[in-house]
């Protein structure tokens, strides 16, 4: 089959100026445990500018703008921002906002966020616990959480989930307990530990994920601390990915500036048409143009209203 070349929507990136707005975990003191361990060199400014300088070559028509942990005391202000952003710059083409779904606030936040028109989703990582080992759940099964989740439907709004595999079970009750909201699992349920027993452990996980059917996945976030990102290393997790949910409900994207921890852009959508050069070229442009364009309706400011 012919590698794909085709128009690209980026399903999943972020934009930052922590001089100018608070981002806590981007503060000049703030060192939080993260998965790529050290992230000093992301704490700087990234705006369109400096992401078309990263995408260059890559064909990248259009973006999703995924909520970068601004400070949860203004959630509508990061929209607000990001509203000036694409209107000045173009890009982002669409936007997964904040809202911290079991905050007293929440209706009236998911009220302001769903009027403005480059918002189709939101995201509240559910926290829990930091290894398949431990026991404890996350927000998913809490109550006054998904009294929050039960708005999202009302609003029309998806939601972003961004939680690792052991947690996923969590998630298929919330993707069938609300059928008609849309669930985007993010980074590809974070298959960090790829040992035999943590790919196994991820993949029952995805499995049972994958027959919900209100649900879809970014491939993305594959990075690991200290190795580079490579076709070689991820291809097994991608295809996997496709082969349990289909193109139809998979969608590529870069992450960065984050994943630019682990490598460029341009080696990472390179990475992807490696990976997915032998199937059908149909299917190729749903991973890399059609499904993200279906999902957050990136082609106009308006699709979601």
């Amino acid at each position: 089959m012919p590698r794909y070349q085709g128009p690209v929507v980026d399903a999943h990136q972020h934009f930052w100026d922590p001089s100018v707005n608070d981002y806590p975990w981007l503060r000049p003191e703030a060192c939080i445990p993260f998965r790529y361990g050290n992230y000093e060199a992301i704490k700087r400014r990234y705006l369109p500018p400096d992401y078309e300088q990263d995408a260059c070559g890559q064909n990248v028509r259009e973006t999703v703008y995924a909520e970068a942990e601004w400070s949860p005391e203004d959630p509508l202000g990061e929209t607000r921002y990001v509203t000036w952003l694409a209107a000045e710059f173009g890009r982002p083409n669409a936007m997964v906002a904040q809202a911290w779904l079991d905050r007293n606030d929440v209706a009236d936040v998911l009220k302001g966020q769903a009027r403005f028109p480059l918002v189709r989703s939101v995201r509240h990582k559910p926290g829990g616990p930091h290894a398949h080992t431990e026991p404890a759940r996350t927000l998913m099964s809490d109550d006054c959480w998904r009294k929050g989740y039960a708005l999202l439907e009302r609003h029309r709004l998806h939601f972003d989930l961004q939680t690792p595999w052991w947690t996923l079970g969590e998630a298929v009750a919330l993707a069938r307990d609300f059928p008609a909201t849309t669930i985007i699992l993010n980074h590809t349920g974070l298959p960090s530990d790829r040992s035999d027993t943590g790919l196994e452990g991820w993949h029952r996980a995805m499995a049972a994920l994958a027959e919900q059917p209100n649900v879809r996945v970014k491939i993305s976030g594959l990075g690991r601390p200290g190795q580079a990102w490579t076709a070689a290393d991820n291809q097994w997790i991608v295809r996997e990915t496709i082969a349990m949910f289909g193109a139809e409900r998979c969608m590529f994207a870069s992450n960065f500036p984050v994943d630019s921890l682990c490598a460029s852009f341009a080696a990472i959508f390179q990475g992807f048409r490696e990976i997915a050069e032998d199937l059908p070229l149909d299917a190729q442009a749903r991973l890399f143009c059609g499904t993200a364009r279906e999902v957050y309706q990136t082609g106009s400011v308006s699709g979601r209203l």
